[in-house]
């Protein structure tokens, strides 16, 4: 199983960006995916997960700002990122677990799969 992210940059505050997530070995179109980020000198956080069912949740942080999605016809687990701000810089991390639930955590012992991890800087 490989998790393959694009889409990081570097961008200013407020602008946006579009992260993907693509998986070999493994099918998204039924299992909980998350989004973690890890910012310089922090822990891994989750910030967003899709259940199998499609419902998301977001941490307040980014709640309002980012969207999740999953595209099943390409394999592909989307992070829509916008109004992005300097705290939001971080290395971001797509993840998919195994799990099939209606009601997804963003704890990292729920996954078992894992992106390398994609640089996102906001800097003015």
């Amino acid at each position: 199983v490989q998790l393959v992210e694009s889409g990081g940059d570097l961008v200013q505050p407020g602008d946006s960006l579009r992260l993907s997530c693509v998986a070999s070995g493994f099918t998204f179109s039924s299992n909980a995916v998350a989004w973690f980020r890890q910012a310089p000198g922090k822990g891994r956080e989750g910030i967003s997960c899709l259940s199998s069912n499609n419902m998301p949740y977001y941490v307040p942080s980014v709640k309002g700002r980012f969207r999740i999605s999953r595209d099943k016809d390409k394999n592909t687990v989307f992070l829509e990122m916008n109004s992005l701000k300097i705290e939001d810089t971080a290395v971001y991390y797509c993840a998919a677990g195994e799990v099939i639930t209606t009601r997804c955590l963003v704890s990292r012992s729920e996954y078992d799969y894992w992106g390398q991890g994609i640089q996102v800087t906001v800097s003015s």
